[in-house]
């Protein structure tokens, strides 16, 4: 589905009708903080993803090194 140039104009122009031309900055400033908070919550959910990953490997790595290390007899 492909929206034209008219199409965006007539949608553009019924919000304006809609909402007033002073409350489209307001409405495009909320959009772009929404947008950024989304971005900043995908970040720090990738942060803690490999937090959990690099924790999960080093515990890996802990595991196995003690699996080789020789047992003692006395």
């Amino acid at each position: 589905m492909n929206i034209g140039a008219t199409e965006i104009i007539v949608i553009v122009g019924v919000i304006i009708l809609l909402f007033g031309a002073s409350a489209i900055p307001k409405f495009a400033r909320s959009i772009g903080r929404a947008k950024s908070e989304f971005k900043k919550g995908l970040r720090e959910g990738h942060e803690e993803a490999d937090d959990a990953d690099k924790k999960t490997a080093t515990e890996a790595d802990k595991r196995d090194e003690a699996k080789r290390e020789p047992t003692q007899k006395s």
